[in-house]
C-alpha cells in the first residue's frame, strides 16, 4: 500500500510540473513580439511628441502659409477665407489652436490664454508663413509666359494685392479693421473655450472671419480699400509699407486692438468657470 501511495504522489507531482511548463510556454508565446531597437529609434526620430512647442510653431507656420496663399489666389473673397479657416482649424487646431493671425495671438495673450514665449513664437512663425506664401506665388507669376501685345484677351499675370489706403480716409479704414477684428476676435475667444466639439469650434472661427470681413470689407470697399483682418496676411498682400506709418497703424495696430477688445469683451460676458485652453 505504501508503495502505491508513493507512486500516486509521484504521478501527481509530475502532472503538476507538466501543466506548469505548458502554461509557461503558452504565456511566453502569447506575448507580443518586442520591437527591435532600430525600429523604435526610427519611430521616435520622426515624432515631435516630446517637443509640443516646436510642433505648434510648425503648425502655425503651415496654417498661415495656406491661409495667405488662399487669400492671394482667391483675391480676398470672404467665403474662401471661411472655408480655408475651417480646414486649417480642423487640421492643426489640436496641435496649436489654429490661430494663424498675430492679432488673435495678442488677444489670447492679453486674456491669458497663452504665455509670452508661445505668443512671440506664434507671431514669428505666422509672419514667416505669410512671407513664404508671397514668395512662392510670386515665383509662379514670374515664371508665367509674357502676354502677347497682339492678343487683347491675354493680360499680364499679376498677384492680387491690397489696394492702397485712400488719402485722407485712413481713419475710416482703421476703424474698419478695428471693427472687423472685434467681431472676429469675439468669435475666436468663444471657440478657444470649446474643448469637446472641434467641428463647432472650426466653424465658429470660420464664420467669425466671414462676418468680420463682410462688415469691415463693405465699409472699406466704399472708399476703394480692402479689409484684411490679419497683420500676417497683410504682409502677404503687400499692404504694409515701412515707408509710411499709416499701413502699420491700420493693419497692425488697429487690427490688434480690435482683436484684444473682442477677446476681453467675450471674457466679460462669459463666466470664468472654464480654464484657458493654451
Amino acid at each position: 500500500m505504501a508503495t502505491k501511495k508513493a507512486a500516486s504522489v509521484a504521478n501527481k507531482s509530475a502532472a503538476k510540473q507538466t501543466t506548469t511548463k505548458v502554461t509557461t510556454v503558452k504565456a511566453v508565446e502569447s506575448r507580443p513580439a518586442m520591437q527591435s531597437p532600430a525600429s523604435s529609434k526610427r519611430a521616435v526620430r520622426f515624432s515631435l511628441a516630446r517637443t509640443p512647442m516646436v510642433a505648434a510653431l510648425i503648425a502655425e507656420f503651415i496654417g498661415t502659409f495656406i491661409l495667405t496663399a488662399t487669400v492671394i489666389a482667391g483675391q480676398g473673397q470672404p467665403i474662401l477665407v471661411f472655408f480655408a479657416l475651417v480646414g486649417i482649424v480642423l487640421a492643426v487646431g489640436t496641435i496649436s489652436g489654429g490661430y494663424v493671425n498675430p492679432a488673435l495671438v495678442l488677444g489670447a495673450w492679453v486674456t491669458r490664454r497663452m504665455n509670452s514665449m508661445r505668443a512671440v513664437g506664434y507671431i514669428v512663425a505666422q509672419i514667416l508663413g505669410a512671407m513664404l506664401a508671397l514668395v512662392v506665388l510670386n515665383a509662379y507669376v514670374h515664371a508665367a509666359p509674357a502676354a502677347s501685345p497682339t492678343d487683347t484677351y491675354n493680360t499680364a499675370t499679376a498677384l492680387f494685392k491690397a489696394a492702397a489706403l485712400p488719402e485722407g480716409k485712413q481713419w475710416f479704414i482703421f476703424f474698419s479693421e478695428f471693427l472687423g477684428l472685434v467681431i472676429f476676435g469675439f468669435a475666436v475667444a468663444g471657440a478657444t473655450r470649446e474643448k469637446k466639439d472641434r467641428t463647432a469650434a472650426a466653424f465658429t472661427i470660420g464664420l467669425g472671419a466671414f462676418l468680420g470681413l463682410m462688415i469691415a470689407g463693405s465699409g472699406a470697399a466704399f472708399l476703394g480699400a480692402n479689409a484684411i483682418l490679419n497683420p500676417a496676411v497683410a504682409i502677404g498682400l503687400q499692404a504694409i509699407s515701412f515707408g509710411s506709418v499709416w499701413p502699420i497703424a491700420v493693419y497692425v495696430v488697429g487690427g490688434s486692438l480690435g482683436a484684444i477688445i473682442g477677446f476681453v469683451l467675450y471674457d466679460m460676458l462669459k463666466s470664468n468657470d472654464q480654464e484657458p485652453t493654451v
